[in-house]
């Protein structure tokens, strides 16, 4: 009776460890390389330097009109405040410390193109990246002027952009040089 347990875990064991050895074989047909393509589509990341950002241009009037016609107005309200989505206009005045402020990624992203990226990537909610960049620089220009970023005629682009002085300055958190085997931060809990 205890070979036949022993049969029954090694077997067991064996299927459990094996199986993804073969899920992987290409004997089966799963999977395949992706293309050129296919790895240029999903590389969306940009950049504080902007490189990666396709071209388009962009108004904050044209921004001002898409956020009405893409029904932005719906989920963050008008003007950007008002909505159950986050605010993404500061309620309190430009006297106040940026770290007192709402949390407002106009105003606390480091770089004007994180602004840039997220609109890109995850609006709208449920048709993420269905807008062209011209409707990204034109919303990111939008959402730059409420907050007293930048004024009401300049054009947002490739080049403009990255060159945008964002409010929250330097004074953002910085990552630390790492260092193999250095030891961690003072007080980091992991």
């Amino acid at each position: 009776m205890g070979s036949h347990k022993l049969v029954a875990i090694l077997l067991l064991l064996g299927g459990l460890l094996g199986s993804p050895t073969f899920a992987q074989s290409p004997t089966y047909g799963v999977g395949r390389t992706p293309t050129a393509e296919e790895l240029r589509l999903m590389d969306i990341s940009i950049s504080p330097t902007g490189d990666e950002l396709p071209p388009g241009r962009g108004t904050v009037k044209e921004g001002a009109r898409l956020y009405a016609e893409k029904a932005c107005i719906a989920c963050h309200g008008a003007e950007g405040v008002g909505g159950l989505a986050p605010i993404l206009q500061s309620k309190k005045g430009a006297d106040v410390p940026i770290w007192q402020r709402e949390r407002i990624l106009p105003l606390r992203a480091p770089f004007a193109t994180i602004v840039w990226d997220f609109i890109n990537r995850g609006m709208p909610v449920g048709l993420e990246g269905t807008l062209t960049p011209n409707e990204v620089y034109s919303l990111t220009a939008y959402l730059l002027f409420i907050n007293k970023v930048i004024p009401e005629d300049q054009v947002l682009d490739k080049q403009s952009l990255p060159k945008v002085k964002m409010p929250i300055g330097d004074d953002y958190g910085k990552l630390h040089d790492f260092k193999p085997n250095t030891p961690r931060l003072e007080g980091y809990p992991y």
